[in-house]
């Protein structure tokens, strides 16, 4: 039986890892810690919160002494840290919550481990969730980004990543730490915050609002479904070398313009409007730093780990659109902040 401390597991891609390694791994012990920022969710995870083995703490893990509490009372044996903030647009309007979180975080968490696990780390893993954008931006004909490509982040919320990945390396070549770190590609599917580029455009476009692009549309992304990536993550805990890197791609690069375009016809056949929902895309200024593309050269999950993605782009927006239909009313709540009131309920209003 492993003992998981998965930090950030109220977010997006952290409640589907947690409803992901339940599922899968029933007899484990699952320990999810979460400050429950704007992007937290308990609702996410309503259907396992009762689960035998699984425990919801609400923390920070900028805060040593709930973690290393933690690492007492749960016997920790594997770490998976999500925990970051995570959204480009919020990082240039106000970098200082990603310096706090991605860097501090992720040091107060090596830390603790280090602690908790001197002298018995041969067994233990800490695996490190990052992202593609620590590499910056390709050119169009460019190769792919490999675990060895140089790191050139461009926006404060990639640079906050890049030192947090530098930090999880040291951690590995000074004190002998069983680090792991992935750099995902853009994730998509169920629960994921309207902030981000593929719910925004379905919940815009259903409302009859304008569907916003960033300067002409043809900036390329590796889209990777959430699965997926919970799936890679799995592979890499189980196989994958202490102290090695390993990027996780869906091999599904896009044009903005195209992806929101493929969204728009979708919705014309999954929920017809009064017109098409193409007539509500909208060219705005480019963001500040914007990356051109990025692609993820996954070959090395595929050698070491045997690990592939299972969904392609079209089969996995299908799923992705069609939970969003069936649940509008996940999406008002987050919107409105009325999710919030679901962990008051459960948990007592002095807790929020």
């Amino acid at each position: 039986m492993r003992r998981l401390l998965v930090t950030g597991g109220a977010g997006f891609i952290g409640s589907n890892f947690v409803r992901y390694w339940i599922s899968c791994y029933p007899d484990d012990r699952v320990v999810n810690l979460d400050a429950l920022t704007y992007a937290g969710n308990l609702e996410n995870l309503r259907e396992i919160e009762t689960a035998p083995g699984y425990r919801f703490v609400h923390g920070d893990i900028t805060d040593r002494d709930c973690v290393d509490r933690l690492f007492a009372e749960e016997a920790i044996d594997t770490v998976v840290n999500f925990a970051a903030e995570s959204h480009v647009d919020r990082s240039i309007l106000g970098p200082e919550a990603f310096i706090k979180t991605n860097i501090q975080g992720t040091f107060v968490l090596l830390e603790a481990a280090r602690a908790a696990w001197q002298g018995e780390a041969q067994d233990r893993r800490f695996l490190h969730v990052s992202t593609d954008e620590v590499y910056g931006s390709l050119a169009p004909e460019a190769a792919a980004f490999t675990e060895q490509h140089r790191y050139a982040p461009n926006s404060p919320y990639s640079a906050s990543k890049a030192a947090s990945d530098h930090l999880v390396r040291a951690y590995h070549k000074t004190y002998g730490m069983p680090v792991l770190t992935t750099n995902c590609s853009n994730n998509y599917g169920p629960y994921q915050f309207p902030e981000k580029l593929i719910p925004l455009v379905i919940l815009n476009a259903l409302e009859g609002k304008p569907v916003p692009v960033y300067g002409d549309g043809m900036n390329i992304r590796d889209w990777l479904y959430v699965d997926d990536h919970c799936s890679g993550i799995d592979a890499v805990l189980a196989d994958g070398r202490p102290g090695s890197v390993y990027n996780i791609g869906g091999n599904n690069e896009w044009h903005n313009i195209d992806i929101i375009t493929l969204i728009c016809e979708r919705l014309d056949n999954l929920q017809p409007g009064q017109g098409s929902y193409q007539d509500l895309i909208t060219y705005v200024k480019d963001r500040p730093g914007h990356d051109r593309r990025y692609a993820m050269d996954a070959r090395r999950m595929q050698t070491e780990l045997g690990w592939t993605p299972q969904h392609d782009f079209p089969e996995g927006l299908e799923e992705t659109l069609k939970w969003y239909l069936d649940n509008l009313e996940w999406c008002d709540r987050v919107r409105t902040g009325e999710y919030r009131k679901y962990y008051a309920t459960q948990y007592g209003e002095e807790a929020l």
